[in-house]
């Protein structure tokens, strides 16, 4: 099993990306939070979760052990596989989904899109418990997270405006998503103008 992978990235999709290792192009999926740190041409080192199913071998990419540590809890809820543990991670920061969790904020987390009501029931029911505090700290470590603020019309506005000037979905939404949890109250015109800067 692929645990770990470190190689040059030869191509950035919406949801993934081709990492090539000893010859070898390896498509990892990623989310977005993770897909807006690679560059092609760039080195890549990623955390590996290796899924194996009798029609396929995924591989899903994480930038951090805690990312990767979050995505194992989700998908360890039935019901929620890969593609919606990723739309959660990509959605908002992980201290945020964390936060989420452990507050049992079942309206944040049903916020995401792909997420229903009863599946957000379902996670806080079954990993308020589990989930390790320090996984909703902030980025800076310590003190207590501040959520993830969920979509607001300045958020969409924003996405909108970057989508349009051709960057790719995956950043764009995991860029705003960060910017809106550090402040929910941001207008779209700094939303843009703070994006545009991480994006570039």
């Amino acid at each position: 099993m692929i645990a770990y992978l470190k190689g040059t990235v030869r191509e950035v999709r919406d949801a993934s990306a081709v990492i090539v290792a000893g010859g070898v192009g390896y498509e990892v999926h990623c989310p977005a939070s993770a897909l807006g740190k690679l560059s092609v041409g760039d080195e890549a080192e990623l955390n590996i979760r290796h899924v194996v199913r009798e029609d396929a071998q995924l591989l899903f990419g994480f930038s951090d052990a805690d990312s990767l540590r979050l995505f194992d809890l989700l998908t360890g809820v039935s019901g929620v596989g890969p593609k919606l543990g990723l739309a959660l991670l990509s959605a908002m920061p992980v201290s945020a989904v964390a936060q989420g969790l452990l507050t049992g904020d079942v309206k944040l987390l049903s916020s995401v899109s792909g997420v229903g009501k009863k599946t957000a029931e379902r996670l806080v029911l079954e990993l308020q418990n589990k989930v390790p505090e320090h996984l909703a700290a902030g980025p800076a470590g310590g003190g207590a997270a501040r959520a993830a603020a969920p979509p607001t019309t300045a958020g969409r506005d924003a996405i909108e405006a970057l989508l349009a000037l051709g960057f790719r979905e995956g950043q764009v939404r995991g860029v705003v998503a960060e910017l809106l949890a550090a402040d929910p109250a941001q207008s779209a015109d700094a939303l843009i103008r703070k994006g545009l800067g991480r994006l570039r």
